[in-house]
């Protein structure tokens, strides 16, 4: 049996069901804190696992660890290349068009002024994202110039690193709806459809879950799209265009799935925990 340790930030829903999921196995877990682990840089203190299973909330967090951790040879759910492509949209969206993944059409500015140009080229509405981020948090539904110069100019007095980079994204008129779909391993578990009459339908924002079957063509795009971005544990969020074509808008490598489990029938996190012990088995 594999030794486990488990790194998060807090114990939300999703970690209890995957606590409770391995007691159901009979595999005791490590339970690591990310706000009180120390990592000693010149030596490695975790050589005693065989996988760690990462749910940091902070990006950051999850990068660096998951960065230390592969560097000592030590299997992580997921990997560091993982965490560093899906945790940034530009990586994402780069790594999705490197491997022919449709997506939806995308500028990337540097200055207000070059954002502006590249908005207006692309026709409104857009929206515009910063490159870090998740929940749904600081995106701009741009419908004109006038909003388009007001919210460039905050971003630029008020934004951090992160959001001195402008991602232009192509506004898809979705049908008030997008897909998730639960890729672990080589496998589309599920999927929802996530409706909001909000043009942002994340379920952290109220938007409502349904279940999707998984179609021959979600299946192949969200296998797809989890290998483009390294494989392993994602969810893959869909969007439906006017003419029916599906095109990846993000991949999501510490995946939420408390809203997703009675939806689809699916135990998400059971297996999630058989894919963390196979890795941790070494298969």
């Amino acid at each position: 049996m594999p030794n486990i340790a488990m790194l998060l930030s807090r114990v939300r829903v999703e970690e209890k069901l995957l606590m409770k999921a391995f007691k159901a196995r009979n595999v005791p877990v490590d339970i690591i804190d990310d706000r009180k682990v120390v990592f000693d840089l010149r030596g490695n203190g975790w050589n005693q696992y065989d996988v760690v299973l990462e749910r940091c909330v902070n990006h950051s967090r999850a990068l660096y660890a998951l960065r230390i951790l592969n560097d000592w040879n030590i299997p992580t759910v997921n990997t560091c290349q993982v965490a560093s492509i899906c945790g940034n949209k530009l990586e994402t969206t780069s790594a999705l068009i490197r491997k022919g993944v449709p997506v939806p059409a995308c500028k990337v500015a540097f200055t207000p002024e070059s954002a502006l140009q590249a908005i207006e080229e692309m026709g409104y509405p857009v929206v515009l994202k910063p490159a870090v981020g998740s929940w749904g948090r600081l995106l701009s539904k741009i419908n004109d110039r006038e909003a388009a110069e007001a919210i460039l100019e905050h971003k630029q007095v008020l934004g951090t690193y992160h959001h001195s980079i402008f991602y232009i994204q192509e506004y898809i008129h979705k049908p008030a709806r997008d897909i998730r779909s639960f890729v672990v391993g080589d496998e589309t578990l599920a999927a929802i459809y996530r409706y909001s009459k909000h043009w942002i339908t994340n379920t952290s924002r109220g938007g409502r879950a349904e279940n999707c079957p998984v179609t021959p063509e979600i299946n192949a795009l969200s296998l797809a799209a989890a290998k483009a971005v390294g494989g392993g544990v994602v969810a893959v969020d869909l969007l439906e265009t006017d003419d029916g074509q599906l095109l990846v808008n993000e991949v999501n490598y510490t995946m939420e799935f408390r809203n997703s489990i009675d939806t689809t029938g699916i135990d998400i996190p059971a297996r999630v925990v058989d894919y963390v012990l196979k890795i941790g088995s070494g298969f």
